[in-house]
């Protein structure tokens, strides 16, 4: 298990003298996984730790409230699928508007002087200091006695996989191209509250998950498996009930505990239809079991 740092203040760049890296990592996608797999490299050849610098909340959110995009995963998941790739350190910047008007030559000085890393590796798009103005070759520049690798852009066919077209997939229900890209399926994590019990009495008993994510699944019906257990999703309003609140609704198969208070992942392996509203309750627990045998054979 890696250490976590709130904040450059309080890494000891001088102690450990680690080979860096710095970005959003926003869903950790495959991508940004060639890139820590290099880092990993580089950390091992000089004996050194690796680090990840990562920011908390997303510059753009700061930056441009009204135009920033659905974060694909929570800092909780980030922080511990960089631990799991085997990062040794991940640093959590507050990134406030002061800290985003800092030009390029104060972030070069400043957080990368205490960070004191013996080389980094960037990615392609790799930008810093107010405006993105810094880029690997400014960096360069500026401390050419720091060595800065830059990995090239992730392509599968003629697709650069990014986070905003996993972004895109997963708002429109397609979470296998989403997986694709990511390299595993898309997550949320959330509690599990109590719910009105309905899908008990329908035969079908039911979780209802708070998620702690922003980017949720277009409404519909999900082949899932929750925390390794197979079973199907329900994201929407229940338009053939009240029709009014959204929910995430999780049926396990062959599962009858009790999953209250507990907090839970779920994988989203396959959109199997839209969201749909029925003419009587008869009409939609019929087509609940069609759901789920579906379910079934695409998780088998």
């Amino acid at each position: 298990m890696g250490t976590l740092f709130r904040g450059s203040a309080t890494y000891p760049g001088g102690e450990h003298r680690p080979v860096a890296t710095i970005g959003n990592f926003d869903g950790l996608h495959l991508g940004h996984q060639r890139l820590v797999s290099r880092l990993l490299e580089q950390a091992q050849e000089l004996d050194a730790p690796s680090l990840v610098y990562t920011f908390d909340p997303p510059p753009r959110i700061v930056l441009q409230p009204r135009k920033a995009p659905p974060r694909i995963a929570t800092l909780e998941q980030k922080v511990q699928g960089l631990f799991d790739l085997g990062v040794d350190h991940v640093v959590v910047e507050e990134f406030t508007l002061e800290f985003g008007d800092q030009p390029p030559e104060w972030f070069a000085d400043e957080i990368i002087g205490r960070l004191q890393p013996r080389a980094m590796v960037v990615g392609y798009d790799f930008r810093y200091g107010k405006g993105r103005a810094g880029n690997a070759e400014t960096l360069r520049a500026h401390r050419p006695e720091l060595p800065v690798e830059a990995v090239e852009a992730l392509q599968q066919g003629p697709v650069t996989v990014g986070s905003s077209r996993i972004r895109e997939a997963v708002a429109e229900g397609r979470v296998q191209d989403a997986g694709v890209m990511l390299g595993r399926p898309y997550a949320l994590i959330g509690g599990v509250v109590e719910g009105d019990r309905r899908g008990r009495t329908m035969g079908f008993p039911t979780a209802n998950i708070d998620a702690d994510n922003e980017l949720i699944p277009a409404p519909g019906v999900y082949a899932v498996r929750v925390e390794g257990r197979p079973g199907v999703a329900n994201l929407g309003v229940r338009p053939t009930f009240d029709g009014a609140r959204f929910v995430i609704e999780v049926h396990l198969f062959d599962f009858d505990g009790d999953l209250y208070g507990q907090r839970l992942q779920i994988d989203f392996v396959q959109r199997i239809r839209p969201e749909l509203r029925f003419k009587s309750t008869s009409a939609l627990v019929e087509q609940i079991r069609k759901d789920a045998a579906l379910a079934r054979a695409v998780l088998d």
